[in-house]
């Protein structure tokens, strides 16, 4: 069974967030986005591609900052999207805007790495 990149990619909502993402044994990028934002729907393919790829190494997730505005203000996200690692409950990373695939995994060597 092969799993496409946009089963790749969860969602998580302000109520499940802690379970999710903070609970969760490994890295978790969450992509804060937004319906209304174009560089968010360039984005939904290359995190697909990532999810796939390191499946076991890194789990991916989307947050829809307009229905799930708590988490949002929580984590001071301004823009979308914004991209946020979490690991251990922490957020350990965070970058904002859309970037080409080969540069996102360039700025997550280090949370890749280990």
């Amino acid at each position: 069974m092969t799993t496409t990149y946009g089963e790749a990619v969860g969602e998580v909502t302000d109520a499940d967030f802690g379970a999710e993402v903070l609970g969760a044994g490994g890295p978790v990028l969450v992509k804060f986005t937004a319906e209304w934002c174009g560089p968010c729907r360039q984005m939904k393919p290359v995190l697909g591609a990532i999810a796939v790829e390191e499946a076991g190494r890194l789990r991916i997730v989307e947050m829809d900052v307009d229905r799930n505005p708590e988490t949002a203000l929580r984590y001071g996200v301004l823009g979308t999207p914004t991209l946020m690692v979490f690991h251990a409950g922490e957020p350990v990373k965070s970058l904002v805007g859309a970037r080409p695939k080969r540069r996102l995994l360039e700025e997550l060597a280090d949370v890749l790495s280990g």
